[in-house]
């Protein structure tokens, strides 16, 4: 299974951006895609922007990992309550 997440383009040089995900900055060949400013989101796989997405797709995707992080947290603590038993 392949996993990209949402990045906005913070900066562009030549064919790499600098983009960032929730405050944490990475670097994204533009190989692949083509029309893509500063301030566009895209989709970031291993280090390669593979599509464009809107700002809206981008923020629904970021709102569901967040909920992930939190069942996740929720998972572990409930684990180590089940082992502390």
């Amino acid at each position: 299974m392949c996993l990209s997440i949402p990045a906005k383009i913070e900066s562009i040089e030549d064919n790499m951006a600098m983009v960032s995900v929730g405050g944490v900055t990475y670097k994204a060949s533009l190989q692949l895609l083509d029309d893509v400013s500063v301030g566009d989101f895209i989709l970031l796989h291993t280090g390669f922007a593979i599509q464009k997405i809107s700002p809206e797709e981008a923020e629904e995707t970021l709102k569901i990992f967040s909920e992930f992080d939190d069942l996740n947290k929720l998972l572990d603590e409930e684990e180590k309550d089940f082992r502390s038993a």
